[in-house]
């Protein structure tokens, strides 16, 4: 069976992959051949023999920087292109280019969705002070975050983003209906769940969700998703899409 949506990481740690994602849905999947991976040690393309991959940073300052030549060259053999060729009618074959940095865009489902669909996607991993900015400008790399702080590599970064699209493949979840509820759907965050035992050290179950009135039920979800939003994020709340009823009744 070929997989349906493959994804490539660049990265010094080849070994750290697959890692989480060979296990549980994600596991099972690439055994099953829904998707596909393959971890790429950038140190192969070094040109010296020592296979230096990093350099000091002009300006001074510590911490060192990954160059630029040993991106490209790895970056070429993968993809399959050169960076000059990304904006050209080769660029779709190729599929997106991300590196995971803490200056990137913040990632959202929105566009966990978007690389989903796509047919492959590979993912550059940093280290160190991070890489040389020349390379990524020449690739039109696109920058993304998977949140405001810092961690020691890219790695744990693209476990994160691959498992995050890996999980909306067909086939991967039992239950579509699971997607169309969980947090960032619709611009809310998920409502709270319960199960047995319905009364648990003098906490009950809030007698809706016992009630058996699915219409009630629908609503009370609602309800504690748009207070958690407001509460916790309201820079979600703010651009959580407007329903055109009230659109409408804001016109008149």
């Amino acid at each position: 069976m070929s997989a349906g949506w493959t994804v490539r990481v660049l990265t010094l740690f080849p070994e750290m992959f697959p890692g989480p994602l060979g296990h549980s849905l994600a596991g099972k999947a690439l055994a099953a051949g829904i998707w596909s991976l393959e971890a790429v040690d950038i140190r192969y393309f070094a040109g010296d023999k020592h296979r230096s991959v990093d350099d000091a940073a002009f300006g001074g300052g510590p911490g060192l920087v990954m160059r630029p030549d040993v991106i490209d060259a790895a970056l070429s053999a993968v993809m399959g292109v050169s960076g000059p060729e990304r904006t050209g009618p080769q660029a779709a074959a190729a599929g997106p280019l991300v590196y995971l940095t803490p200056r990137g865009r913040p990632l959202t489902q929105d566009r966990v969705r978007e690389l989903a669909a796509e047919r492959q996607v590979t993912v550059l991993c940093g280290r160190y002070e991070g890489v040389d900015q020349r390379v990524l400008d020449a690739w039109a790399v696109e920058e993304i975050s998977v949140g405001d702080y810092v961690l020691s590599g890219g790695e744990p970064a693209a476990i994160v983003l691959i498992d995050a699209c890996v999980r909306l493949l067909p086939g991967v979840m039992g239950d579509a209906e699971t997607l169309a509820e969980e947090s960032f759907e619709g611009g809310l965050l998920e409502y709270p769940h319960y199960t047995r035992p319905q009364e648990w050290r003098g906490r009950k179950v809030p007698e809706v969700l016992a009630s058996g009135h699915h219409e009630n039920i629908r609503a009370w979800r609602r309800t504690q998703s748009e207070a958690t939003t407001r509460e916790r994020r309201p820079d979600l709340w703010s651009r959580r899409p407007v329903p055109s009823a009230v659109k409408e009744g804001k016109s008149r």
